[in-house]
């Protein structure tokens, strides 16, 4: 039964102050883009109501499921032939921890080699090309945004942040400012397809329909990432949008040169994420012991996690999560802005079900998903340097703008969902 309480009201007062604070540091806070605001939110609660609200929903999630299970099955398939019971495989001695048998490198991240090599394949056969082409045209029609710009967003719900660019690369001198600013923050409001499985399999144990959550996250927030750009960086009057344009430089020589070409790329990510992960769990430990020399505080060590919790609870509890629970989404919140996402993940999927509501779990669940985090920033600078050197120094003068924009991006999703009424999903 739909339900409308205290917490509702709390997230429909985050989305306002979400808006209300890019609309201060906005470029340009005379042209504030009234119907834009209207439509993008309108657009998310629409494509939340499609997820959720209708009667094929439960089906259309199942399946969703059902194809996370099915590919986590067939990657650990793949993983259990190379390193047998290490990826675990019958083990050669008696197990007391079955607990013990769950290793990270070898259950999470193969799986994103495969989404990597599937994507290129799909991408190959026009498969994923059409999909994006849908998801498009509704953006140039519905939000009016630019016909290589539109295609960008369309890429970023399914490629990386940088992988999107290359698509349009022949446009990148092209396009405008504000065009330029939207592609980086919808970049780090959404997340690759290649991550997005595995992310859905962390969370699997602790929240129901986990990947349908993650699949819907990655997707309203490319709406979310337009809006908040837009109003930081509006677009010009006299700045004339160019027509939808679906030639990509992105070209594989057959399918074998796909799966190969994806299999290198999802390497890469892979490796990447590892490096990452390990630097900044050592930095964090590392960080913790000179923290731990300070004299306690409300009579416990001060350490990295109580201070990312006590700065980021206020923006837990605007986003909808009881003050109860605001300093331990806090934290969540705060390791995936100043670590990664991944590890914001990692944290949320081991934390215990009783720190944690459903609700809140669900609505940090889109507060998250996203590649907006200080990393990321190198990341964008690299990868757009690298494909419009002669725009590098205009990409380095928007990129923390960015940064804030697609982090805040994520949270007006997790406002959004959070306003719906209880009992919606």
């Amino acid at each position: 039964m739909l339900s409308y309480g205290w917490l509702n009201a709390q997230s429909l007062l985050g989305i306002g102050v979400i808006i209300a604070v890019c609309w201060a540091l906005s470029e340009s806070r005379r042209q504030f883009p009234w119907r834009l605001v209207l439509g993008g939110i309108a657009a998310q609660i629409v494509l939340v109501l499609i997820f959720f609200a209708f009667p094929q929903s439960k089906a259309l999630l199942e399946n969703i499921n059902g194809a996370v299970d099915a590919l986590n099955a067939a990657t650990l398939s793949g993983t259990q032939f190379i390193f047998g019971y290490l990826a675990g495989g019958p083990q050669p001695y008696v197990v007391e921890n079955q607990g013990a048998l769950f290793v990270f490198a070898f259950q999470v991240l193969p799986l994103i080699l495969v989404i990597s090599a599937l994507s290129a394949l799909l991408w190959h056969w026009n498969v994923l090309k059409w999909v994006i082409r849908g998801f498009g045209f509704v953006f140039e029609k519905t939000m009016g945004l630019g016909g290589a710009s539109a295609l960008a967003v369309a890429c970023n719900l399914f490629l990386g942040m940088i992988e999107s660019p290359i698509v349009i690369r022949g446009y990148l001198d092209k396009l405008t400012r504000s065009e330029l600013f939207l592609l980086m923050t919808v970049g780090l409001a959404t997340v690759a397809g290649s991550t997005m499985v595995a992310y859905a399999l962390i969370l699997r144990d602790t929240l129901p329909n986990a990947a349908g959550h993650v699949l819907a996250a990655s997707i309203i927030s490319a709406p979310a990432g337009i809006v908040l750009s837009r109003i930081m960086v509006p677009q010009q009057k006299d700045e004339a949008l160019a027509s939808i344009d679906y030639n990509s430089t992105l070209k594989y020589d057959g399918s074998i040169d796909a799966i190969s070409k994806g299999t290198a790329d999802g390497l890469m990510v892979v490796l990447n994420i590892s490096a990452i992960l390990i630097v900044f769990v050592a930095l964090v430990a590392l960080l913790n012991g000179f923290l731990g020399l300070l004299p306690d505080v409300a009579g416990a060590p001060i350490t990295l996690e109580r201070i990312l919790s006590v700065i980021f609870a206020p923006l837990a509890w605007l986003i909808g999560i009881d003050w109860r629970e605001a300093q331990t989404a806090g934290y969540v919140l705060g390791t995936k802005l100043t670590v990664t996402e991944f590890m914001a993940f990692i944290t949320l999927g081991n934390m215990p079900v009783e720190a944690l509501s459903e609700r809140s779990r669900m609505i940090l669940t889109y507060a998250i998903c996203g590649f907006a985090n200080i990393g990321s920033v190198g990341i964008t600078v690299t990868g757009l340097g690298i494909l419009i050197p002669e725009r590098r120094e205009e990409v380095m003068g928007m990129v923390w703008k960015a940064l804030f924009a697609g982090f805040l991006a994520t949270c007006l999703s997790a406002s959004i969902v959070g306003a719906m009424p209880t009992g919606l999903f």
